[in-house]
């Protein structure tokens, strides 16, 4: 049986001008929430539930598919202007004035371009195994192992743990950790990304790397509220070095690089990032 409050959270839904959107809320309300924005192929259930519990204990915490992904309605996007733009009506259709955005991996593109294009929205963010809209000077390629595992729609335990935790005992024993607490959620048959869904999410992808640098830098630039970078140095999907370039151009932004971690430290080390995210909205 579940230890997690964040396994009881129920589905909620919100109309959107293009979606019905499914949600779920954890935490005490009040305040300034925390909306989560996720990762290529990740629905709500993805959430690590012992994560989702930490950021809650004293966070009003709002997590929700994005148009056309998992359990929300409607036509999928291809782009980041049409994921931010789902993120947008969400956070208006639930009537939020004023929000904290943490967004991961892709979640972490989208969570910027929403606070360059709608600033008054956007308080705080925290942009975690991430890194800015577009190509990055310096960056490696994505090795052919990883492209070949983001095309699958049917990737297995091993391609998950190769993408999001390195290659060592411990790192591994965490990643196995995960995925047990992910169990129940997943167990219970949810929706899964679909392939159309996915196929938008990489089309999105594939044009933010011809984006150039003078375009990234000059959104970064257009950023100016605080911003709390976070990476594992060892990501083999979005290199911590993207993260470093990132906070040179950003005007107030704070760097966090986990050793021994890759592009779920968020989940491998859930109580220290949690922590330090909550220091920081507390800042």
């Amino acid at each position: 049986m579940s230890t997690y409050l964040a396994d009881k959270a129920e589905n909620l839904t919100v109309e959107g001008p293009s979606a019905r959107f499914t949600y779920r809320r954890l935490g005490p309300q009040g305040g300034v929430p925390l909306v989560l924005l996720n990762r290529f192929r990740g629905t709500i259930d993805w959430w690590d539930p012992e994560f989702l519990d930490y950021l809650a204990a004293d966070h009003d915490v709002i997590l929700f598919d994005n148009v056309g992904v998992g359990y929300t309605d409607g036509e999928p996007r291809d782009s980041l202007e049409g994921f931010a733009e789902g993120a947008i009506e969400f956070i208006e259709a639930l009537g939020l004035g004023r929000a904290d955005l943490l967004g991961w991996s892709l979640g972490g593109i989208v969570a910027q371009r929403v606070a360059v294009r709608r600033p008054e929205l956007v308080r705080r963010l925290v942009v975690a195994g991430s890194g800015p809209a577009g190509w990055v000077p310096g960056a490696p390629d994505f090795s052919e192992k990883v492209l070949g595992i983001m095309g699958k729609p049917d990737a297995d335990l091993e391609d998950m743990l190769y993408l999001f935790y390195p290659a060592t005992d411990a790192a591994r024993a965490a990643g196995h950790e995960h995925f047990t607490h992910l169990a129940p959620r997943l167990a219970a048959g949810g929706p899964a990304v679909s392939e159309v869904a996915a196929q938008g999410m990489l089309t999105a992808a594939a044009e933010l790397l011809a984006v150039p640098f003078d375009q990234v830098k000059a959104e970064l630039q257009a950023i100016k509220q605080p911003v709390l970078y976070a990476n594992g140095l060892e990501d083999v999907m979005i290199p911590a070095h993207n993260s470093y370039v990132a906070v040179q151009h950003l005007d107030n932004a704070t760097l966090v690089l986990y050793a021994g971690a890759g592009h779920a430290f968020l989940f491998q080390f859930a109580k220290p990032f949690t922590k330090q995210v909550a220091d920081f909205l507390a800042a």
